[in-house]
């Protein structure tokens, strides 16, 4: 009867040993794949999707640790969540980097056009200025306002630089289009603008 019982007892524990080990393999390869993944993605999700990014290596932390304490069930079980995180996180890179392209883009054409006419308009500030009596179109206190708001654009002109030179190409082209909605206003009070 003893015997029966102790065969029993090693029988169930073979089962028991075999049950974790079939586990191990598959649980060591998804934290093996799970790395890999985001590897790959670390460089570019810490730039344009840090939330996602954070999120993901949170759950890869996870399924690490219960690798580490065997517990194989638990991180074949975490699979589909990690899988889901990175799912997002590709989407939010993607949709951030074609964010970043298209601001890169109206940056270079804002950048190509916004400088020539704030030099416009400040030689048209220098040569009112120098002039003993401003023209009956344009209004002293227009004119003040014109002087001021072109130091501004100049301001903000150099901020959207230093934002395109730091990589912040959205900051940059909002910053631009800001100083470009400025330009017909300024014009408009020099009368720059055809009538």
């Amino acid at each position: 009867m003893k015997f029966t019982n102790l065969l029993m007892a090693l029988t169930a524990s073979a089962m028991l040993m075999t049950g974790c080990m079939s586990q191990k393999d598959p649980a060591a390869n998804a934290v093996t794949q799970a790395e890999a993944a985001v590897a790959d993605l670390r460089v570019d999700g810490a730039k344009f999707a840090p939330d996602e990014l954070k999120t993901t290596e949170a759950t890869l932390a996870k399924m690490k640790a219960n690798l580490a304490k065997q517990d194989y069930k638990d991180v074949v079980a975490d699979v589909p969540q990690f899988n889901k995180e990175v799912a997002t996180l590709k989407e939010t890179l993607v949709g951030r980097q074609t964010q970043v392209i298209a601001a890169t883009r109206e940056w270079e054409s804002l950048n190509a056009e916004v400088p020539k006419a704030v030099e416009e308009i400040q030689v048209r500030v220098d040569s009112l200025a120098s002039s003993p009596k401003l023209p009956k179109e344009v209004d002293k206190h227009e004119f003040e306002a014109a002087k001021a708001s072109l130091e501004t654009m100049k301001t903000d002109w150099a901020a959207a630089t230093a934002a395109f030179s730091e990589g912040n190409a959205t900051e940059a082209a909002d910053k631009a289009r800001s100083v470009q909605g400025k330009v017909d206003e300024v014009k408009d009070q020099l009368a720059m603008n055809p009538t």
